[in-house]
């Protein structure tokens, strides 16, 4: 029989006190150091694990699409082509007298290389004219998706969160708006009035800004019977500062994907404007009034005059589209958790 001493004194039994054979004591949690790190990171049953901020997962959400990302370089490039280009590539395109001096339909590389894409009918050269033009249309799209935006937001969230005969009201008058056609209307608007740059965004805005209006109408009817907007009526908050801090943050996926995709569309009417020739005066231009002018030489063979600048408006609105649905899809995020 073993004497209880002799176990004790055993090297092979020894159970030091941090040794993994220490003895517990009774009514105290022992938690090995492997159990707890995985405690740590292991999520509770039914939660989501989130890495970061909320903007950190729109952006990683962003990012995952690649013709998006590609599409924002690709604007990036644009602005820089149309804005610093001509700092960087000197050319006339605003004295008639001056251009008529260059070949009138002359190809790229004409004149021993001076002008890569070839010059117009009235010898102004294409790419200049693409830098020049593209500044139109652009600064006309981004000002009037603007414009569009905040008229159609700040409109639609008043109807929707009073309601009643004011909601019926404002609603009947963008009814009545959406029943005239839009191209007749911006002519009708800009043969009464001087085209000019200015005019071109306010009329672009003015048949823009219904489908917002619209859609954040909508959106206020569903967030105006949220508890936080109850509290805030509860505790006397007035109606526009309901309306400026808690309805329309809560809709700015809404907003912000409208305005990406209102951009390329007012692009589009720009173009059809300057299309059928009521685009930016002489001797500015646009991208529209460039294809406009261009179609009459291409079927002489000068292609140089439609091509680069058809291609790039396909390319600029396609671009926009993509950012727009990879917004749609990032901001989702946001409101799975709102």
């Amino acid at each position: 029989m073993t004497d209880a001493r002799d176990v004790k004194d055993t090297p092979e039994l020894r159970t030091p006190a941090t040794g993994p054979l220490a003895p517990l004591r009774v009514g105290v949690d022992v938690v090995v150091p492997e159990m707890a790190a995985e405690a740590a990171e292991s999520p509770e049953a039914g939660e989501a694990r989130s890495s970061g901020g909320m903007p950190r997962q729109i952006l990683r959400v962003f990012l995952e699409h690649k013709l998006a990302v590609a599409s924002l370089a690709f604007i990036i490039l644009i602005i820089l082509f149309c804005w610093v280009g001509p700092l960087i590539y000197h050319t006339n395109q605003t004295n008639q007298e001056l251009a008529l001096l260059n070949p009138e339909n002359g190809p790229p590389g004409a004149t021993g290389g001076k002008f890569p894409l070839g010059t117009t009918q009235t010898g102004f050269d294409v790419l200049g004219r693409l830098m020049y033009g593209g500044q139109a249309s652009l600064t006309v799209g981004l000002l009037s998706a603007l414009v569009a935006t905040v008229v159609g937001v700040v409109y639609g969230a008043i109807a929707g969160f009073f309601g009643r005969w004011l909601d019926a009201l404002m609603m009947r008058i963008v009814d009545v708006v959406l029943s005239i056609p839009v191209l007749f209307l911006l002519i009708a608007l800009i043969t009464i009035f001087h085209s000019s740059e200015p005019l071109l965004i306010f009329v672009i805005a003015g048949v823009s800004w219904l489908i917002p209006a619209r859609l954040i109408r909508g959106e206020t009817l569903t967030l105006r019977t949220r508890e936080y907007v109850q509290a805030v009526r509860a505790m006397g908050g007035g109606g526009s500062r309901i309306i400026g801090r808690h309805i329309i943050p809560n809709a700015v996926g809404t907003i912000v994907v409208f305005a990406t995709f209102q951009v390329a569309t007012s692009i589009l009417i720009l173009a059809a404007l300057g299309f059928l020739g009521f685009g930016i005066p002489a001797p500015g231009t646009d991208w529209g009034t460039m294809l406009s002018n261009g179609v009459n030489a291409a079927g002489n063979g000068w292609w140089w005059e439609v091509y680069p600048v058809g291609v790039l408006i396909v390319l600029v609105v396609v671009a926009f589209n993509f950012i727009g649905d990879a917004l749609r899809d990032a901001l989702e995020v946001r409101t799975q958790r709102r």
